[in-house]
């Protein structure tokens, strides 16, 4: 009965050993040549002696990060699919066809937008109408309509003090 487990305890036995064995082996056969440099800290390309801050990443840089999420989760619905489409139909393919065409049309916007654009970055041109020198922000305000909200005023004269409630003209 336990002859079965045999080959199961034999190979981790085996692992064990082999374990053991490499790290004595490198304690015994390594150089061991410490200087400051090598007992530094040093995590992903920043090292603990810089003084100045290290420079972001772009914005861009994590759109296209997320774009790649976008169409590598659209790859891990499609080979489920694949494996399976005959069975599921007309109604398999209609399905994974409005997913695609929603993801390409996400993409189309976006390259549309420039986010796959490294280069400079373009400026919108302004409309002579919107660069009017007139306009504020009370001005803008009002052109959006006020009717039908108040403006509370409080007067501070005492614990007793109430708002009160004025229309806006």
């Amino acid at each position: 009965m336990l002859g079965q487990y045999l080959p199961i305890v034999t190979l981790f036995v085996l692992g064990v050993v082999f374990a053991v064995g490499g790290l004595a082996a490198s304690k015994i056969l390594a150089p061991n040549r410490s200087t400051p440099i090598k007992l530094a800290p040093y995590e992903c390309g920043v090292s603990g002696e810089e003084t100045t801050t290290p420079a972001r990443f772009p914005v861009r840089f994590f759109l296209v990060a997320m774009i790649f999420i976008v169409f590598d989760i659209e790859v891990i619905f499609l080979y489920p699919w694949a494996m399976v489409f005959r069975e599921l139909g007309t109604f398999g393919l209609v399905a994974i066809g409005i997913f695609s065409f929603a993801v390409f049309e996400s993409f189309i916007y976006l390259i549309g937008n420039g986010a796959l654009e490294w280069g400079p970055i373009k400026k919108v041109s302004q409309q002579p109408a919107q660069m009017q020198v007139n306009r504020t922000s009370t001005s803008t305000i009002r052109r959006v309509g006020d009717r039908g909200r108040e403006v509370v005023n409080v007067v501070p004269h005492g614990p007793d003090a109430k708002p009160e409630i004025a229309e806006v003209a």
